[in-house]
């Protein structure tokens, strides 16, 4: 039988990288000596006052259909939590609520570009961008962010990448895999070259509130943004809740109403108790999301302290979140078969960074999202395979 060329669209260049993850996770559960390192899925458990307000939902018979774009409570809660990092006031009509940020960017993609467009994308990039992008029929168009800086932007490279066909930009900041976090300059030179072109920025900040130095600023605050960002998220990460599926996008009420009609053809409403539970993680997790924080702060020290006694493995000194990136040129250029050797050797699972982009390529992304006895074991043991 034949299927829809769509789903040629539905991989990407760095599928094969996430194998590793698969066969780690089948030989943990044959109780094997694995650490793994390879996926950002928090080791916290949901706060136990967030599972009893979805608990309570249940049992008040809270398991019918709810809005298509999600309940004015959360949306609500979503609003007055991007207000603060915008610094502007947004209302619960630029807020629609889907299962996830994944979903999210999907539908926002879905609704904002088309056949014959491009698409600036800062590489490296979350793996699932490209094909999010590509099931629309548009171009996506990598704008390299050199290792050599950092991984920062190159705001020539990015603005010499400009075409007629030129739609959107799109970027997650904080940066999965990188961990850096965008300087206001970086992100005014975005955005004058959005208004400029007259462009959507599209951006991912799942990982804001994960943002170890200084304060967070979104994008959308800047002067001529709010109409032009649409920004995506979810209480996966700052919560520890990536099993409930629910993010949301913001952006312009006119956008909102294409996310409602997307929401009705795609999942017609998240279920109310799942809704109940994150509007209290936000309402009420602060102190949550602040343990969080200080948690990969001190994780992130430690690795960095271990992974200093390693043999030419250069690390970058993440800003936010739950990565870091490790440099293995030096023992094979070819990351992939790195993390292969590594976890043969040592059972410790790692992911070939050049699966989010080319940019990447020759860098590993090593997760602290395990407790610290976990993690200081699997940096030894990583030291230790690069002097072997």
């Amino acid at each position: 039988m034949k299927f829809a060329p769509f789903v040629g669209l539905l991989g990407g260049h760095g599928a094969e990288a996430w194998a590793i993850l698969t066969e780690s996770r089948a030989a943990q559960a044959r109780g094997e000596d694995v650490i793994i390192l390879s996926i950002g899925d928090p080791d916290f458990e949901t706060p136990t006052f967030v599972v009893d307000a979805a608990i309570r939902a249940l049992r008040s018979g809270d398991t019918h259909y709810t809005e298509l774009e999600g309940r004015l409570d959360l949306r609500s809660a979503v609003a007055d939590k991007m207000s603060m990092t915008a610094g502007v006031e947004i209302g619960p009509d630029r807020v629609t609520v889907l299962a996830g940020t994944q979903n999210a960017f999907y539908a926002v993609c879905r609704c904002l570009f088309g056949q014959g467009d491009e698409v600036l994308v800062l590489d490296p990039a979350y793996v699932t961008y490209e094909a999010g992008i590509a099931s629309t029929g548009a171009t996506e168009v990598r704008v390299q962010q050199p290792a050599e800086s950092g991984f920062r932007p190159d705001i020539d490279e990015l603005a010499g990448s400009i075409t007629s066909a030129t739609r959107g930009i799109v970027f997650s900041n904080p940066s999965n895999p990188t961990g850096v976090t965008l300087s206001s300059d970086e992100l005014t030179a975005i955005a004058d070259l959005a208004i400029e072109h007259n462009l959507w920025v599209v951006v991912d900040e799942v990982y804001s509130d994960l943002v170890f130095d200084g304060v967070y600023q979104s994008i959308a605050g800047l002067p001529g943004m709010l109409e032009r960002t649409v920004t995506v998220s979810s209480v996966s990460k700052s919560y520890a809740m990536t099993g409930w599926r629910c993010g949301w996008a913001v952006g312009p009420p006119a956008l909102m109403d294409h996310l409602r009609r997307m929401a009705l053809i795609t999942l017609y409403g998240l279920p109310g108790f799942v809704m109940e539970a994150a509007t209290m993680a936000i309402r009420e997790g602060s102190v949550e999301v602040a343990r969080a924080r200080e948690t990969y702060r001190r994780r992130r020290d430690l690795a960095l302290e271990i992974l200093a006694e390693a043999r030419n493995l250069p690390t970058l000194i993440p800003e936010a979140g739950m990565f870091l990136m490790a440099d293995v040129t030096f023992h094979n250029s070819d990351a992939n078969l790195f993390a292969w050797d590594l976890y043969r050797s040592t059972g410790v699972s790692v992911l070939d960074a050049g699966a989010f982009g080319s940019t990447a390529r020759g860098w590993i992304r090593i997760s602290y999202g395990v407790d610290d006895i976990q993690l200081g074991e699997a940096c030894r043991r990583i030291v230790e395979f690069t002097h072997s």
